[in-house]
């Protein structure tokens, strides 16, 4: 069996002071220390080798319980990573003093018990942590019991329950959000922007429901945060890409209205920045958007911004709307050096770039060769996207992939191996229940143009090829399909004899969609 690398990946993501911390703190511990001895050779590694750590230490007693002293160690840098972030999120400051309020009333220390409380619930007021404040009132419940028993009467029992009710419907309303947030989140994570009529439908039914729907109908910011970001979402979900804009920017302006809020939350400004980005790329907005992506990138100076989490997050968001920059500018020249910056973060962040991420940022540098006229690079990088299918995400990413894949082997002059592709790609629309009818007209011309050997029959077949295009898409349901790969530019620079890039660029600068 092959060794977990659990414990190699957790010491890996150490900084230098989080590993300073650790060994600080096991320095004041007494006793054998060999959980050391692994942690320095693990942390000289670059891939994890236990087997050559078994050999260092050959015959040291604590070799013959190798798995026992690792799952030790593990425990131990989490305690440690636990001590030295103990103050760094209001959810570890009220953990915190729960316990102290715990320590204090068991102690019969009512007075101070009190103190602990009232900071405590002030700081759970002011960033709407409802289950943390929740908690302190029956720890307030409970000392209320004390000071009526000491004969003091300075608050009623039935104000502290009137505002307990008050958090637990705060808590219920929030709960709630975050369900129809997951189930629009589904969708898209599945099958990407909406085109199914089944799609369609939980779109709408979310887009409907009251919560959305009606006015005034969050009770907190963190609940009005989630209401307009689903909403941006369901307008992106329906291509009301101004309408969605709004929405998202409505996040933006409640979260920087409520710096506590935005700090504990800071995943989800990031993302919504990024849906602002995408935002006004469709806008062509393309100056507001450059300044948007210097704005995120200069976000980790702040250290609510400054975790590994919300790097990679940043990273993959700005790198992918940049490469959306240059590509609906038609400047495909211009993203290319970008894409070694990419390789670079890729290296850097090792395998936290999840696999959806892996996949858009795949098909999106193959679209950038393409643009530049290497394809042979377009097709290395859009055959990684082929190649590492998982069954339930981004089947749209996939299928489109697939699409692509046909324009790369012409544009190589594989006209024959063409043949076979189409016929497997057909099958697999088929089989998925993807054959929408734009796909199917789509793979159609890409059977005729496969089989044209003729120069002089080129460009009549792509002129019809656009015209067919221009009659039959539906804006609404298959725009998205554009944006991964412009097929009226590519028709239109054949009939005119113009690169493609140079086709998207002058379609670009017209603000054209299908003209």
């Amino acid at each position: 069996m092959k060794p977990s690398r659990e414990l190699f990946e957790l010491v890996k993501s150490l900084t230098k002071s989080e590993k300073r911390f650790f060994k600080l703190s096991s320095s004041l511990q007494s006793g054998d220390k060999n959980y050391l001895k692994i942690f320095d050779a693990i942390d000289k590694q670059t891939e994890y080798d236990e087997e050559s750590i078994k050999e260092q230490y050959e015959g040291e007693t604590f070799v013959k319980h190798f798995p026992s002293e690792k799952n030790h160690l593990y425990k131990l840098i989490l305690k440690s990573l636990r001590a030295y972030h103990s103050d760094n999120t209001v959810s570890s400051v009220l953990k915190q003093e729960i316990k102290n309020i715990e320590i204090l009333y068991k102690k019969a220390l009512f007075k101070e018990c009190n103190k602990f409380l009232a900071r405590a619930k002030k700081t759970a007021i002011a960033h709407e942590k409802f289950y943390y404040w929740f908690e302190l009132l029956n720890w307030e419940k409970l000392l209320l019991e004390e000071a009526y028993e000491a004969g003091e009467f300075t608050r009623d029992i039935d104000e502290l329950i009137q505002e307990e009710q008050e958090v637990i419907e705060k808590l219920r309303n929030l709960a709630a959000y975050h369900v129809l947030y997951s189930k629009i989140n589904f969708v898209f994570r599945s099958g990407g922007f909406v085109r199914s009529d089944e799609d369609r439908a939980v779109v709408e039914e979310i887009s409907n429901h009251p919560l959305i729907k009606g006015k005034n109908t969050a009770l907190s910011h963190r609940a009005a945060t989630i209401c307009y970001y689903i909403q941006g979402f369901c307008a992106m979900a329906n291509r009301d890409t101004q309408r969605s804009y709004e929405k998202f920017n409505r996040v933006r302006e409640i979260l920087d209205q409520n710096p506590l809020v935005k700090k504990d939350v800071a995943r989800r400004y990031v993302r919504t920045l990024n849906q602002i980005l995408l935002n006004l790329i469709d806008l062509r907005k393309m100056d507001e958007a450059r300044k948007l992506i210097q704005t995120m990138r200069a976000l980790p100076v702040n250290a609510a911004f400054a975790s590994t989490d919300i790097q990679v997050l940043i990273f993959r968001a700005t790198y992918q709307a940049e490469l959306k920059w240059y590509q609906q500018k038609g400047d495909f020249e211009g993203a290319l050096p970008l894409i070694d910056e990419i390789l670079k973060g890729f290296a850097d962040f090792d395998d936290k770039i999840s696999k959806e991420q892996q996949i858009v940022f795949n098909y999106s540098i193959a679209y950038t060769y393409f643009g530049a006229g290497e394809y042979s690079k377009a097709l290395y990088w859009n055959n990684k996207v082929l190649n590492d299918n998982e069954p339930n995400l981004r089947q749209d990413i996939y299928s489109y992939a697939r699409l692509f894949n046909l324009a790369i082997h012409y544009e190589l002059g594989n006209q024959d191996l063409m043949e076979y592709i189409i016929k497997s790609t057909a099958r697999y629309l088929n089989r998925r229940q993807r054959d929408y009818q734009i796909e199917v007209l789509i793979l159609g011309y890409m059977k005729k143009i496969a089989r044209s050997h003729f120069e002089k029959d080129i460009k009549p077949l792509f002129e019809k090829f656009y015209l067919d295009l221009k009659e039959n898409i539906n804006l609404k349901t298959d725009r998205v399909l554009l944006e991964y790969f412009d097929y009226f530019a590519w028709a239109k620079g054949k009939i005119e004899g113009i690169s493609f890039a140079e086709s998207v660029r002058v379609r670009h600068e017209k603000g054209l969609l299908t003209e």
